[in-house]
Protein backbone atom coordinates (compact mmCIF):
# COMPACT_ATOMS: atom_id res chain seq x y z
CA UNK A 1 0.00 0.00 0.00
CA UNK A 2 2.72 2.48 0.62
CA UNK A 3 4.42 1.64 -2.44
CA UNK A 4 1.33 2.56 -4.14
CA UNK A 5 0.40 5.39 -3.01
CA UNK A 6 4.34 6.95 -2.91
CA UNK A 7 4.08 6.43 -6.78
CA UNK A 8 1.08 7.73 -6.96
CA UNK A 9 2.49 11.06 -5.16
CA UNK A 10 5.62 10.89 -7.77
CA UNK A 11 3.09 10.66 -10.92
CA UNK A 12 1.28 13.99 -9.72
CA UNK A 13 4.62 15.59 -8.91
CA UNK A 14 5.53 15.18 -12.11
CA UNK A 15 2.95 15.98 -13.74
CA UNK A 16 2.79 19.29 -11.83
CA UNK A 17 -0.22 18.56 -9.49
CA UNK A 18 -0.02 20.43 -6.26
CA UNK A 19 -3.82 20.96 -5.63
CA UNK A 20 -6.54 18.68 -4.32
CA UNK A 21 -7.29 16.34 -7.02
CA UNK A 22 -9.62 13.15 -7.92
CA UNK A 23 -6.81 10.68 -9.39
CA UNK A 24 -8.14 7.71 -11.65
CA UNK A 25 -6.11 4.51 -11.83
CA UNK A 26 -7.05 3.45 -15.37
CA UNK A 27 -5.13 0.06 -15.05
CA UNK A 28 -7.03 -0.73 -11.82
CA UNK A 29 -10.53 0.28 -13.92
CA UNK A 30 -9.67 -2.12 -16.71
CA UNK A 31 -9.16 -4.67 -14.48
CA UNK A 32 -12.49 -4.08 -13.08
CA UNK A 33 -14.10 -3.89 -16.71
CA UNK A 34 -13.25 -7.06 -17.38
CA UNK A 35 -14.07 -8.51 -14.35
CA UNK A 36 -17.67 -6.88 -15.19
CA UNK A 37 -17.46 -8.60 -18.22
CA UNK A 38 -16.74 -12.43 -16.71
CA UNK A 39 -19.45 -12.17 -14.06
CA UNK A 40 -22.25 -10.46 -16.05
CA UNK A 41 -24.87 -13.13 -17.18
CA UNK A 42 -24.80 -13.63 -20.67
CA UNK A 43 -28.77 -13.06 -21.13
CA UNK A 44 -28.32 -9.17 -19.45
CA UNK A 45 -27.48 -5.74 -21.15
CA UNK A 46 -25.55 -3.26 -19.11
CA UNK A 47 -27.20 -0.37 -18.83
CA UNK A 48 -23.87 2.71 -17.78
CA UNK A 49 -25.18 4.80 -14.86
CA UNK A 50 -24.02 8.22 -16.17
CA UNK A 51 -24.60 9.90 -12.57
CA UNK A 52 -22.07 7.62 -11.28
CA UNK A 53 -19.20 7.60 -13.99
CA UNK A 54 -20.03 11.55 -14.90
CA UNK A 55 -16.63 11.61 -17.39
CA UNK A 56 -17.27 11.28 -20.84
CA UNK A 57 -13.92 9.67 -22.06
CA UNK A 58 -14.57 7.52 -18.74
CA UNK A 59 -18.20 6.20 -19.74
CA UNK A 60 -16.63 5.84 -22.93
CA UNK A 61 -13.88 3.37 -21.89
CA UNK A 62 -16.35 1.51 -20.24
CA UNK A 63 -18.99 1.68 -23.57
CA UNK A 64 -16.02 0.47 -25.75
CA UNK A 65 -14.87 -2.21 -23.62
CA UNK A 66 -18.52 -3.27 -23.26
CA UNK A 67 -20.19 -2.99 -26.10
CA UNK A 68 -22.86 -1.31 -24.33
CA UNK A 69 -24.61 1.93 -25.95
CA UNK A 70 -27.78 2.14 -22.77
CA UNK A 71 -27.27 4.41 -20.24
CA UNK A 72 -29.55 4.83 -16.88
CA UNK A 73 -29.62 9.35 -16.70
CA UNK A 74 -30.58 10.86 -13.44
CA UNK A 75 -29.82 14.93 -14.76
CA UNK A 76 -31.00 16.69 -17.72
CA UNK A 77 -27.66 18.44 -18.42
CA UNK A 78 -25.81 15.59 -17.95
CA UNK A 79 -28.42 13.71 -20.01
CA UNK A 80 -27.93 16.16 -23.12
CA UNK A 81 -24.13 15.70 -22.87
CA UNK A 82 -24.74 12.06 -23.26
CA UNK A 83 -27.05 12.38 -25.82
CA UNK A 84 -24.62 14.41 -27.83
CA UNK A 85 -21.31 12.83 -27.39
CA UNK A 86 -23.08 8.99 -28.11
CA UNK A 87 -25.46 9.38 -30.93
CA UNK A 88 -26.28 5.14 -30.55
CA UNK A 89 -27.60 5.51 -27.22
CA UNK A 90 -30.44 4.66 -25.55
CA UNK A 91 -31.02 6.61 -22.44
CA UNK A 92 -33.56 5.62 -19.36
CA UNK A 93 -34.01 7.90 -16.63
CA UNK A 94 -33.29 6.37 -13.17
CA UNK A 95 -35.48 8.70 -11.40
CA UNK A 96 -39.03 10.80 -12.26
CA UNK A 97 -38.73 13.98 -13.83
CA UNK A 98 -40.67 17.11 -12.75
CA UNK A 99 -42.80 17.84 -15.65
CA UNK A 100 -41.94 21.03 -16.16
CA UNK A 101 -38.23 19.71 -16.68
CA UNK A 102 -39.08 17.74 -19.34
CA UNK A 103 -41.70 20.03 -20.77
CA UNK A 104 -37.92 22.46 -21.09
CA UNK A 105 -36.40 20.42 -22.96
CA UNK A 106 -38.69 18.72 -25.21
CA UNK A 107 -40.02 21.99 -26.27
CA UNK A 108 -36.95 22.30 -28.15
CA UNK A 109 -38.55 19.36 -30.98
CA UNK A 110 -34.51 18.03 -30.89
CA UNK A 111 -34.76 14.62 -32.04
CA UNK A 112 -32.03 13.46 -30.01
CA UNK A 113 -34.66 13.70 -26.79
CA UNK A 114 -36.31 11.02 -28.52
CA UNK A 115 -34.00 8.07 -27.39
CA UNK A 116 -34.59 9.08 -23.83
CA UNK A 117 -37.30 7.03 -21.92
CA UNK A 118 -38.91 8.74 -19.61
CA UNK A 119 -39.90 7.06 -15.77
CA UNK A 120 -43.74 7.14 -14.31
CA UNK A 121 -43.93 6.46 -10.74
CA UNK A 122 -47.52 7.56 -10.23
CA UNK A 123 -50.65 7.68 -11.61
CA UNK A 124 -50.72 11.27 -11.28
CA UNK A 125 -47.53 11.68 -12.93
CA UNK A 126 -48.44 9.81 -15.93
CA UNK A 127 -51.49 11.99 -16.34
CA UNK A 128 -49.06 15.21 -16.14
CA UNK A 129 -46.90 13.51 -18.56
CA UNK A 130 -49.84 12.91 -20.80
CA UNK A 131 -51.14 16.63 -20.87
CA UNK A 132 -47.61 17.33 -21.88
CA UNK A 133 -47.71 14.33 -24.79
CA UNK A 134 -51.02 16.29 -26.16
CA UNK A 135 -49.66 19.91 -25.77
CA UNK A 136 -46.13 19.39 -27.36
CA UNK A 137 -47.56 16.72 -30.48
CA UNK A 138 -44.77 14.48 -29.05
CA UNK A 139 -44.91 11.02 -28.51
CA UNK A 140 -43.06 9.88 -25.66
CA UNK A 141 -41.51 6.44 -24.44
CA UNK A 142 -42.12 5.71 -20.73
CA UNK A 143 -41.21 3.18 -18.22
CA UNK A 144 -42.73 2.80 -15.22
CA UNK A 145 -41.23 2.86 -11.64
CA UNK A 146 -41.91 -0.35 -9.54
CA UNK A 147 -41.21 -0.86 -5.59
CA UNK A 148 -39.55 -4.18 -5.53
CA UNK A 149 -38.59 -3.54 -1.71
CA UNK A 150 -36.63 -0.82 -1.00
CA UNK A 151 -39.51 1.27 -1.15
CA UNK A 152 -38.65 4.80 -2.08
CA UNK A 153 -41.48 4.90 -3.79
CA UNK A 154 -42.55 4.02 -7.42
CA UNK A 155 -45.94 1.36 -8.31
CA UNK A 156 -46.35 -0.25 -5.41
CA UNK A 157 -47.76 -3.46 -6.48
CA UNK A 158 -48.96 -5.51 -9.47
CA UNK A 159 -52.64 -3.87 -9.17
CA UNK A 160 -51.73 -0.64 -9.46
CA UNK A 161 -48.81 -1.10 -12.38
CA UNK A 162 -52.56 -2.79 -14.18
CA UNK A 163 -54.45 0.48 -14.19
CA UNK A 164 -51.90 2.66 -14.55
CA UNK A 165 -50.53 0.56 -17.54
CA UNK A 166 -54.67 0.02 -18.53
CA UNK A 167 -54.49 3.91 -18.68
CA UNK A 168 -51.60 4.72 -20.76
CA UNK A 169 -52.52 2.14 -23.32
CA UNK A 170 -55.13 4.42 -24.11
CA UNK A 171 -53.17 7.46 -24.94
CA UNK A 172 -51.82 7.10 -28.37
CA UNK A 173 -48.71 9.06 -27.49
CA UNK A 174 -47.29 7.40 -24.85
CA UNK A 175 -45.78 3.93 -25.31
CA UNK A 176 -44.04 2.07 -22.34
CA UNK A 177 -41.29 0.18 -23.15
CA UNK A 178 -41.34 -1.88 -19.83
CA UNK A 179 -40.57 -0.90 -15.74
CA UNK A 180 -37.60 -0.46 -13.68
CA UNK A 181 -37.17 -2.09 -10.15
CA UNK A 182 -34.33 -1.18 -7.94
CA UNK A 183 -33.17 -3.35 -5.24
CA UNK A 184 -30.13 -1.72 -3.29
CA UNK A 185 -31.43 -2.09 0.39
CA UNK A 186 -30.87 -5.89 -0.19
CA UNK A 187 -27.37 -6.35 0.45
CA UNK A 188 -28.21 -4.09 3.86
CA UNK A 189 -30.65 -6.69 5.32
CA UNK A 190 -29.22 -8.07 8.31
CA UNK A 191 -29.52 -11.68 8.94
CA UNK A 192 -31.93 -10.75 11.88
CA UNK A 193 -34.80 -10.14 9.08
CA UNK A 194 -33.75 -12.73 7.04
CA UNK A 195 -30.52 -11.33 5.60
CA UNK A 196 -29.55 -9.89 2.01
CA UNK A 197 -29.79 -13.62 -0.02
CA UNK A 198 -33.52 -13.62 1.26
CA UNK A 199 -34.06 -9.96 0.63
CA UNK A 200 -32.61 -10.64 -2.98
CA UNK A 201 -34.73 -13.21 -3.70
CA UNK A 202 -37.78 -11.60 -2.30
CA UNK A 203 -37.56 -8.54 -4.95
CA UNK A 204 -36.59 -10.92 -7.82
CA UNK A 205 -40.12 -12.37 -6.91
CA UNK A 206 -41.92 -9.31 -6.58
CA UNK A 207 -40.21 -8.08 -10.27
CA UNK A 208 -41.67 -11.03 -11.89
CA UNK A 209 -44.66 -10.09 -10.75
CA UNK A 210 -44.61 -6.67 -11.95
CA UNK A 211 -43.07 -8.20 -15.41
CA UNK A 212 -46.01 -10.61 -15.54
CA UNK A 213 -48.53 -7.14 -15.67
CA UNK A 214 -46.33 -6.22 -19.06
CA UNK A 215 -47.91 -7.23 -22.71
CA UNK A 216 -45.33 -8.59 -24.74
CA UNK A 217 -44.63 -5.29 -26.91
CA UNK A 218 -43.87 -3.71 -23.14
CA UNK A 219 -41.32 -5.90 -22.00
CA UNK A 220 -38.11 -4.05 -24.34
CA UNK A 221 -36.86 -2.53 -21.28
CA UNK A 222 -37.29 -4.81 -17.93
CA UNK A 223 -34.45 -3.11 -15.50
CA UNK A 224 -32.97 -4.15 -12.07
CA UNK A 225 -29.87 -4.81 -9.99
CA UNK A 226 -27.54 -1.34 -9.23
CA UNK A 227 -23.96 -1.83 -8.60
CA UNK A 228 -24.01 -3.77 -5.50
CA UNK A 229 -26.45 -6.50 -6.84
CA UNK A 230 -26.62 -6.65 -10.86
CA UNK A 231 -23.93 -9.19 -10.90
CA UNK A 232 -26.03 -11.46 -8.27
CA UNK A 233 -28.68 -11.52 -11.66
CA UNK A 234 -29.62 -14.35 -13.94
CA UNK A 235 -31.69 -15.30 -15.88
CA UNK A 236 -34.44 -16.30 -13.29
CA UNK A 237 -34.78 -12.55 -12.60
CA UNK A 238 -36.76 -12.05 -16.08
CA UNK A 239 -34.79 -9.10 -16.57
CA UNK A 240 -32.91 -8.42 -19.49
CA UNK A 241 -30.72 -6.02 -18.71
CA UNK A 242 -28.80 -4.43 -15.28
CA UNK A 243 -27.56 -0.77 -14.25
CA UNK A 244 -23.63 -0.61 -13.38
CA UNK A 245 -21.96 2.77 -12.04
CA UNK A 246 -20.12 3.02 -9.24
CA UNK A 247 -18.78 -0.71 -9.24
CA UNK A 248 -16.06 0.69 -11.80
CA UNK A 249 -14.58 2.84 -9.43
CA UNK A 250 -15.65 1.05 -6.61
CA UNK A 251 -15.86 3.89 -3.79
CA UNK A 252 -16.10 2.22 0.15
CA UNK A 253 -19.77 2.54 -0.03
CA UNK A 254 -19.50 -0.40 -2.38
CA UNK A 255 -17.58 -2.99 -0.44
CA UNK A 256 -20.14 -5.51 -0.43
CA UNK A 257 -20.31 -9.35 -1.32
CA UNK A 258 -21.94 -8.51 -4.99
CA UNK A 259 -18.37 -7.17 -6.02
CA UNK A 260 -15.46 -9.52 -4.33
CA UNK A 261 -12.46 -8.56 -6.74
CA UNK A 262 -13.23 -5.48 -7.64
CA UNK A 263 -10.57 -2.69 -6.69
CA UNK A 264 -10.80 0.73 -5.30
CA UNK A 265 -9.68 3.00 -8.89
CA UNK A 266 -10.99 6.35 -8.30
CA UNK A 267 -9.02 8.61 -4.92
CA UNK A 268 -8.59 12.08 -3.66
CA UNK A 269 -5.26 13.38 -3.20
CA UNK A 270 -4.63 16.54 -1.50
CA UNK A 271 -1.44 18.30 -0.60
CA UNK A 272 -0.38 18.24 3.22
CA UNK A 273 -0.16 21.66 4.60
CA UNK A 274 1.16 21.83 8.17
CA UNK A 275 2.22 19.06 10.23
CA UNK A 276 1.44 19.54 14.05
CA UNK A 277 1.77 18.53 17.81
CA UNK A 278 -2.00 17.58 18.03
CA UNK A 279 -3.63 19.88 20.32
CA UNK A 280 -6.98 21.33 21.08
CA UNK A 281 -7.61 24.51 21.69
CA UNK A 282 -7.97 25.68 25.31
CA UNK A 283 -5.76 24.44 28.27
CA UNK A 284 -3.42 22.31 27.19
CA UNK A 285 -3.77 19.47 30.15
CA UNK A 286 -7.16 18.48 28.66
CA UNK A 287 -5.25 17.98 25.21
CA UNK A 288 -2.73 15.62 27.33
CA UNK A 289 -5.70 13.77 29.60
CA UNK A 290 -7.47 12.77 25.97
CA UNK A 291 -4.12 11.54 24.28
CA UNK A 292 -3.78 9.52 27.85
CA UNK A 293 -7.20 8.33 27.21
CA UNK A 294 -6.71 7.18 23.57
CA UNK A 295 -9.25 9.53 22.74
CA UNK A 296 -7.34 12.10 20.86
CA UNK A 297 -4.33 11.91 18.47
CA UNK A 298 -0.71 13.10 19.18
CA UNK A 299 0.41 13.86 16.17
CA UNK A 300 -1.94 15.68 12.79
CA UNK A 301 -2.17 17.28 9.82
CA UNK A 302 -4.28 20.11 8.25
CA UNK A 303 -4.71 19.36 4.09
CA UNK A 304 -5.17 21.29 1.45
CA UNK A 305 -9.27 21.69 1.52
CA UNK A 306 -11.08 18.58 2.72
CA UNK A 307 -14.75 17.73 4.06
CA UNK A 308 -15.48 15.49 0.96
CA UNK A 309 -16.92 12.46 0.56
CA UNK A 310 -14.05 10.28 1.32
CA UNK A 311 -12.33 8.62 4.09
CA UNK A 312 -8.33 8.97 4.74
CA UNK A 313 -6.82 5.70 3.21
CA UNK A 314 -3.24 7.02 3.28
CA UNK A 315 -0.73 7.18 5.44
CA UNK A 316 -2.29 3.92 7.11
CA UNK A 317 -3.65 4.42 10.23
CA UNK A 318 -4.99 8.38 9.48
CA UNK A 319 -8.46 9.47 9.88
CA UNK A 320 -10.77 12.01 10.62
CA UNK A 321 -11.14 13.57 14.09
CA UNK A 322 -14.52 14.39 15.52
CA UNK A 323 -13.36 16.79 18.04
CA UNK A 324 -11.85 19.33 15.50
CA UNK A 325 -14.58 18.91 12.86
CA UNK A 326 -14.58 19.23 9.70
CA UNK A 327 -13.02 22.07 7.03
CA UNK A 328 -12.89 22.37 3.29
CA UNK A 329 -10.52 24.74 3.41
CA UNK A 330 -8.11 22.95 5.71
CA UNK A 331 -9.17 19.85 7.55
CA UNK A 332 -7.64 18.53 10.47
CA UNK A 333 -6.58 14.51 10.11
CA UNK A 334 -5.36 12.40 13.12
CA UNK A 335 -1.79 10.91 12.11
CA UNK A 336 -0.16 7.50 13.67
CA UNK A 337 2.52 8.35 15.88
CA UNK A 338 5.02 7.03 14.00
CA UNK A 339 4.17 8.49 10.61
CA UNK A 340 6.99 9.66 8.11
CA UNK A 341 4.80 12.20 6.27
CA UNK A 342 6.20 15.77 5.57
CA UNK A 343 4.48 19.26 4.11
CA UNK A 344 3.83 19.16 0.85
CA UNK A 345 3.48 15.27 0.48
CA UNK A 346 0.03 14.00 -0.37
CA UNK A 347 -2.64 12.61 1.94
CA UNK A 348 -4.82 10.35 -0.16
CA UNK A 349 -8.43 9.81 0.95
CA UNK A 350 -10.92 7.26 -0.85
CA UNK A 351 -14.40 8.59 -1.39
CA UNK A 352 -17.21 6.98 -0.02
CA UNK A 353 -19.53 7.47 -3.54
CA UNK A 354 -18.26 8.24 -6.76
CA UNK A 355 -21.69 10.62 -7.66
CA UNK A 356 -20.33 13.88 -7.25
CA UNK A 357 -17.28 13.29 -6.06
CA UNK A 358 -15.67 12.34 -9.62
CA UNK A 359 -16.89 16.14 -10.71
CA UNK A 360 -15.28 18.07 -7.33
CA UNK A 361 -11.94 18.56 -8.74
CA UNK A 362 -11.92 19.75 -11.97
CA UNK A 363 -9.81 17.34 -14.83
CA UNK A 364 -9.82 13.90 -13.49
CA UNK A 365 -5.86 13.10 -13.07
CA UNK A 366 -5.72 9.54 -14.90
CA UNK A 367 -2.62 7.40 -13.20
CA UNK A 368 -1.28 3.91 -15.61
CA UNK A 369 1.73 2.43 -14.80
CA UNK A 370 3.31 4.82 -12.98
CA UNK A 371 2.60 8.31 -14.45
CA UNK A 372 -0.25 10.93 -14.91
CA UNK A 373 -1.10 10.13 -18.34
CA UNK A 374 -4.27 11.59 -18.97
CA UNK A 375 -6.65 14.59 -18.17
CA UNK A 376 -10.11 13.78 -18.18
CA UNK A 377 -12.67 16.71 -18.09
CA UNK A 378 -16.14 15.96 -16.12
CA UNK A 379 -19.60 16.65 -16.97
CA UNK A 380 -21.45 19.96 -15.75
CA UNK A 381 -22.82 19.64 -12.09
CA UNK A 382 -25.73 21.97 -12.82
Amino acid sequence: MDTYFQTMTAALRGAGLFKPCLVLDRDRLDANIALTRQKLAPELALRLVDKSLACLPLLSRIADALGSTRFMTFHLPISEAVLKAFPKADLLFGKPMPVDAARQVLARKDDDWKRICWLIDTEGRLEQYMVMAETLGCDLRIAFEVDIGLHRGGIADPAALSHALQRARQHPLLHCEGIMGYEAHAPHIPNLFGGPEKALAESVTAFQAFVACLAPEERRILNTGGSKTALLHGAGTQANEVSIGSAFVLPSDFDTAGLIGFRPSAFVATPVLKLVEAELPGPAFVSRVLQALGRFPRRGCYIYGGKWMAKPVFPEGSREQAMLGQSSNQQFIALPDNTTLQPDDFLFLRPTQSEFVLQQFGAIAVFSQGHIVEQWPVLPVG
